[in-house]
């Protein structure tokens, strides 16, 4: 099936999608800022973190449904299916390639999709609190 809008209009929609500060990602950082645990956001660690606690050493990213290939939640495009399989393959492959760089220098990753935030938000912070109380 042919796109329903146009050329103009696909790439105005496309240049709104965020790359931080994204929605399930603030609803994030606001439940752990209430519980207390401050973070930093700006980080020249590898795969720039959504979140990371320094003195933990924790990383934390949200990771969208689409973009990283949630195994619940993915489905391929319909339109430009090689272009957009290989871009998301890349992205997965980046992904392991932070997670296994950071832990190898000592730090704990965590990985949260964005649904288990937009689903049980109180679940996430627990599993933010526990590798932070550890």
């Amino acid at each position: 099936m042919a796109d329903v809008l146009s050329t103009k209009q696909r790439r105005r929609c496309m240049s709104r999608i965020r790359g931080t500060d994204t929605g399930p990602e603030l609803l994030l950082r606001k439940a752990i800022w209430i519980k207390g645990y401050r973070y930093r956001v700006k980080s020249t660690l590898p795969g720039k973190p959504d979140m990371c606690f320094i003195g933990q050493r924790l990383a934390i990213f949200v990771d969208g449904c689409f973009w990283h290939k949630c195994p619940k939640h993915f489905v391929t495009p319909k339109t430009r299916t090689e272009f957009w399989v290989d871009k998301i393959n890349k992205n997965c492959e980046r992904d392991k390639r932070v997670t296994k760089e950071l832990q190898e220098s000592g730090w704990q990753v965590l990985r949260i999709w964005e649904h288990e935030i937009k689903e049980d938000l109180p679940a996430c912070v627990n599993r933010v609190e526990a590798l932070l109380n550890q």
